[in-house]
């Protein structure tokens, strides 16, 4: 991807411009669902991976399931997580701007949860034109 303006972090790619790239991932048959230090860590690695840059993590523990909720909040916008171990699913919102690759999240994400199988969905945010 490469930014249109530096200053308002727009895209372009593949001659289309745009806010930013918005996945919505699902894991299910996941393990390692209500590790808080795991999630924490792993997100921490897809933020980096991804070349966005982490302005502050905050995640819940619930009990007595052990699912964890949360977001890690960026400049380019955020990764949430909530998780339901239980039923070893996990949903992952990743929406980010600018130069960052959000997809490059998933494989990080994918590595610390093995999940059986993963449901990927993009949509490009604030539509402007192709160019």
């Amino acid at each position: 991807m490469t930014t249109v303006d530096n200053t308002d972090q727009f895209t372009r790619r593949n001659g289309i411009e745009f806010a930013g790239t918005h996945l919505l991932v699902d894991f299910w048959g996941a393990s390692h669902l209500d590790d808080l230090a795991l999630m924490q860590a792993t997100m921490r690695e897809s933020v980096e991976i991804a070349g966005a840059r982490l302005l502050h993590i905050h995640l819940h523990h619930f009990t007595p399931n052990g699912g964890i909720t949360g977001v890690a909040v960026l400049a380019e916008s955020h990764i949430s997580v909530h998780t339901w171990p239980e039923r070893g699913f996990a949903a992952f919102d990743i929406f980010m701007c600018g130069d960052s690759e959000p997809e490059k999240a998933i494989p990080v994400l994918r590595e610390a949860f093995k999940p059986a199988s993963v449901s990927i969905n993009e949509h490009l945010r604030g539509f402007v034109a192709s160019v």
